[in-house]
């Protein structure tokens, strides 16, 4: 393959990633939009921006499971029809009665796209570099915060600037979809090196298997389950689980009773992890510090830290080399780093304050996702894009599942809290009609704030004094939200820890071939 061609592949998968990242940035600085049009509450919008995870989990591990059988291009065109319709689905909310409904399925198609692109990009981009794939991969993922800093502006222009429509704003991710079509048009593809070694699916899959799949069949029974609550919600929790064990007991047969490898079941539940920090927090964080400081404020912070993930992702392979860090090291720097970030957020009074803390938290997100990736694809070159696909699956599906909605339960939690501490009586006239849980446990049931009448406080010119009690307490609700989210970042740097210590115990981390022994 020539060096020309392979550079074209590496910049159209970075263009379809960008796609995804403006869309994704554009769709978080509207929260606050349909909030008020719509009066959602946080937890529903955290609903509804999980789906613009879920459904990637989809598009990826389907793209994933047959992008070495039926081909790169292919994939890439039914991503290219999936996001066109995703925009005429989400375009269809109008009413405070349907918006929910056209704006989740809108957000879940527009993501299938982005899982399905992925499915293409990221083993793509494994097999044209094998001698370095963390700093490629890097490349490749560097156009997620490319994309967020474009579509963050344009949001900011468009919404605060102009005030224009929240569709005419959403409908710009357009423009890098048809760049990334054309990008790709006419390019010839490599194969993996399992596929060019004739492996079958099975083989493949047998890596993964019973473990790996516990993980991702668990994630995936919490999003039936979800979605069943709308015709069945007496037994949605039973519907989800009963499709998880079955899809459990199909993989079961299909890699015929193989455990799989304990390392990738280990990688696969860290990666949850990722999903649900660094994507869980990404789709809050415009809203979260728009509400601490200001909407701009918001804005340009959000650019920022999304400004130094992409320089950062460039540096991978200079890091590594000057510190001297194995993929593993990087990645539990990169925890701690993260755990500091978000626990200095938590206390953020300035905006100067906010550019150090966010900062901070930005420098440990960066490395994150790539370099999980880069992990499986140097460990497990025998599962093709099987693996890598899955582990994306899983990240993005935890960030619908357990990151964007998690965050949304604890910031009505905990503003309802803050607030019923401070006045019972006002807490009782802004309490939400419909309390908030957490994957579907009735135990976690708590009630937020109306989404509407805190909205009608939020913009209130000359504030009264209840109206001022109902925003700092939504404000403390934020600050304690971030506060447990670094938790995650601080398990995972035990986990990487722990594997650190694995792979020194076996004579160190190193990139394995087709018939090395993983």
């Amino acid at each position: 393959m020539s060096e020309n061609n392979r550079m074209r592949l590496l910049w159209a998968g970075f263009m379809a990633i960008l796609a995804a990242g403006v869309g994704f940035a554009l769709r978080g600085g509207i929260f606050d939009n349909w909030g008020k049009e719509y009066g959602f509450t946080g937890a529903q919008l955290g609903a509804i921006g999980g789906a613009g995870f879920s459904g990637f989990c989809f598009g990826i591990i389907i793209g994933g499971v047959i992008v070495d059988k039926i081909g790169y291009g292919k994939l890439v065109a039914l991503a290219l029809l999936c996001h066109v319709l995703s925009a005429f689905v989400t375009f269809g909310a109008s009413t405070p009665e349907n918006a929910y409904s056209f704006l989740f399925w809108g957000m879940f198609i527009f993501a299938y796209a982005n899982g399905t692109l992925e499915a293409v990009a990221n083993p793509l981009v494994a097999t044209l570099f094998p001698e370095n794939r963390t700093h490629y991969l890097n490349i490749l993922h560097a156009s997620w915060p490319a994309g967020m800093v474009l579509g963050s502006v344009a949001g900011w222009v468009l919404d605060d600037k102009m005030q224009l429509g929240w569709k005419i704003q959403l409908a710009l991710y357009l423009v890098p979809t048809v760049l990334y079509a054309i990008m790709f048009l006419g390019q010839k593809f490599p194969k993996s090196e399992a596929a060019a070694k004739g492996s079958s699916f099975v083989q493949m899959f047998k890596p993964v298997g019973i473990l790996g799949a516990l993980v991702a069949c668990y994630l995936l029974s919490l999003f039936f389950g979800d979605i069943s609550k709308a015709f069945s919600p007496d037994n949605a929790k039973a519907i989800g689980y009963g499709i998880g064990g079955l899809l459990l007991i199909a993989v079961t047969v299909i890699t015929k009773g193989s455990i799989g490898s304990f390392l990738l079941f280990v990688l696969f539940g860290v990666h949850a992890l990722v999903g649900a920090v660094e994507l869980g927090t990404d789709g809050w964080i415009q809203n979260i510090t728009g509400n601490l400081f200001t909407s701009e404020q918001g804005k340009y912070l959000f650019i920022w830290t999304s400004a130094i993930m992409f320089g950062l992702r460039f540096c991978a392979h200079w890091i590594e080399k000057t510190l001297k860090l194995s993929p593993i090291g990087l990645l539990v720097v990169c925890s701690i780093i993260a755990c500091v970030g978000l626990n200095l957020a938590s206390g953020m009074q300035s905006f100067g304050m906010a550019l150090i803390a966010l900062g901070i938290y930005a420098i440990g997100k960066t490395f994150f996702w790539p370099t999980m990736l880069a992990v499986v694809g140097d460990r497990y070159p025998q599962t093709g894009a099987v693996a890598m696909s899955i582990m994306g699956g899983i990240g993005m599906l935890s960030a619908g599942l357990i990151g964007g909605p998690g965050l949304g339960y604890c910031k009505d939690r905990f503003a309802g809290e803050e607030l019923q501490k401070a006045n019972p009586a006002l807490y009782a006239e802004y309490k939400a009609e419909k309390p908030s849980t957490f994957l579907n446990l009735k135990s976690t049931e708590a009630f937020g704030l109306d989404g509407k009448k805190l909205g009608e406080a939020k913009d209130a010119k000359t504030k009264s004094a209840a109206q001022q009690a109902v925003v700092t307490a939504d404000q403390k609700g934020d600050r304690a939200t971030l506060k447990a989210d670094s938790f995650i970042p601080l398990t995972m740097a035990g986990i990487y820890l722990l594997l650190l210590i694995y792979f020194k115990g076996i004579g160190g981390y190193k990139a394995v071939k087709m018939d090395d022994q993983a």
